[in-house]
């Protein structure tokens, strides 16, 4: 009886009206949303719906869907035209190797800024603003001194590039993880007889892992999206990536927009796959480093 008479108020209470100010806030959210959606998804399914069209449709007709029917054209001329399964197995070797060597060089390189303050305040604003830099004023002298070590056209010498390029934002974003670690395991460590590269190694990498996950990812796609240095350092198909095998996608009457299309959308799958697959440690990296 009792426990009825407290109960019972509680389930016939009535619900409370929304504030006005929530419900417009709610709506903007939604709206907000939707935008972002759109913005996103539009230009995908335009380069879809572009790739089975006809390529004379493709040039009298802008409309977003197919009028004439479906056609397979478009991704047959990519891959028989242009070496296109060439150019992603060079991005992909070149993505790989970068992000190895960037996080070789990033992991000690963040720790050693954060817990032994080496370079001072100077080293960390001098690491970011090599990133603000825009790439195409240091072209011409990167092209010179990878000519003279005998690294153009060669994959290793684009991956070491991107790694230079990728370093600063893989520091900046392990810094970040390795300044919330707790100091006292480390410490303790250290107690029990660790050095400094067997407390980084045993304790701060495996805490870190995530944000080195994170990092992975986002140095890969940056790797893999690159264009200017690959245009500039490669000139053959032994080591030209899959942006720069786009460009080749030009004909008698101009530049193919269905065969461009279709392959585009080969090489966006493999980075959306792996943005979905990660995309925790993704949102996890991106929220706590410093590309926020």
């Amino acid at each position: 009886m009792t426990e009825r008479a407290i109960s019972s108020p509680l389930r016939q209470r009535p619900a409370k009206p929304l504030h006005p100010m929530r419900t417009v806030m709610h709506l903007l959210r939604w709206v907000t949303v939707g935008l972002l959606l759109a913005f996103t998804l539009i230009p995908l399914i335009f380069m879809l719906t572009t790739s089975l069209k006809s390529p004379i449709e493709i040039r009298v007709s802008g409309s977003l869907l197919p009028s004439e029917g479906i056609f397979l054209v478009n991704w047959e001329r990519a891959f028989r035209n242009v070496p296109l399964p060439r150019y992603l197995w060079n991005s992909l070797l070149v993505g790989i190797m970068s992000t190895a060597m960037t996080l070789l060089v990033a992991v000690p390189a963040s720790y050693a800024i954060v817990r032994f303050r080496a370079g001072g305040r100077l080293l960390p604003s001098w690491i970011l603003g090599t990133y603000v830099a825009p790439p195409i004023v240091i072209s011409v002298p990167v092209f010179m001194l990878m000519r003279s070590v005998g690294l153009v056209d060669q994959p290793f010498g684009l991956a070491l590039l991107h790694m230079v390029a990728n370093l600063p934002v893989a520091t900046w974003m392990l810094m970040d993880f390795v300044r919330s670690l707790p100091m006292e395991v480390e410490e303790a460590a250290q107690m029990d007889g660790a050095s400094h590269w067997g407390v980084l190694l045993r304790i701060v990498v495996p805490l870190i892992l995530p944000g080195l996950v994170a990092t992975a990812i986002i140095c890969l796609i940056l790797s893999w999206n690159e264009f200017l240095f690959a245009l500039i350092l490669t000139y053959s198909l032994r080591s030209q990536t899959f942006p720069i095998g786009i460009s080749e996608f030009q004909g008698e009457h101009g530049l193919q927009f269905g065969e461009i299309s279709a392959a585009a959308l080969t090489g966006i799958v493999p980075v959306y796959v792996l943005a979905m697959f990660f995309q925790r440690y993704l949102i996890h990296g991106l929220t706590r480093g410093s590309v926020k």
